[in-house]
């Protein structure tokens, strides 16, 4: 979107030339959970292209090894990751924000000119080596630790956050 500020000034928005994809490995079934989740993701899609993607839990799991899993994980994670994706993994030992740092970080991927940014929730294990050095970058929402499920409203949440303190917009009260 192109807006012209008056006599040679113009400005460029990104907010809906940047799609965000989250990748979540497994389902959830609790429907409160999914019923929040669903209710900041629509509020986020009046401001940019937001989707969720869940990749079914793995079978048999009981037959792998952890790296097994995470490997076979990693593999699922990358197929659905194009080669002009921004990949970023939510992992506890990312980068932390604020919700105003986050914002930030939002807007400098939309001023890169990225297309897609995926966010990744891993499994219980975290993610294999080849996700990790596919990635370009990670993110902690905390310290603590949050089950897989949480973390889909948390980042969801904070999305829809960091769109309202772009815009200006009151949600967020500093």
């Amino acid at each position: 979107m192109h807006i012209n500020l008056g006599k040679n000034k113009s400005a460029y928005l990104y907010f809906w030339y940047m799609n965000i994809k989250l990748l979540c490995i497994g389902k959830t079934d609790d429907k409160k959970l999914l019923a929040l989740v669903e209710e900041y993701s629509k509020r986020l899609n009046h401001y940019i292209k937001f989707s969720i993607e869940v990749i079914p839990d793995l079978k048999k799991v009981k037959n792998l090894s952890e790296a097994q899993q995470k490997e076979k994980e990693g593999e699922l994670i990358l197929s659905k990751v194009g080669s002009q994706d921004h990949l970023v993994l939510l992992d506890e030992n990312g980068k932390e924000f604020t919700s105003v740092g986050f914002s930030k970080f939002l807007q400098k991927k939309m001023n890169a000119g990225y297309k897609t940014l995926v966010l990744v929730i891993g499994g219980p294990y975290g993610f294999s080596d080849a996700v990790y050095n596919s990635s370009q970058g990670k993110i902690a929402l905390s310290q603590m630790t949050f089950s897989h499920q949480m973390i889909r409203l948390f980042i969801t949440e904070q999305l829809y956050r960091g769109f309202t303190i772009l815009k200006g917009e009151p949600y967020h009260h500093r």
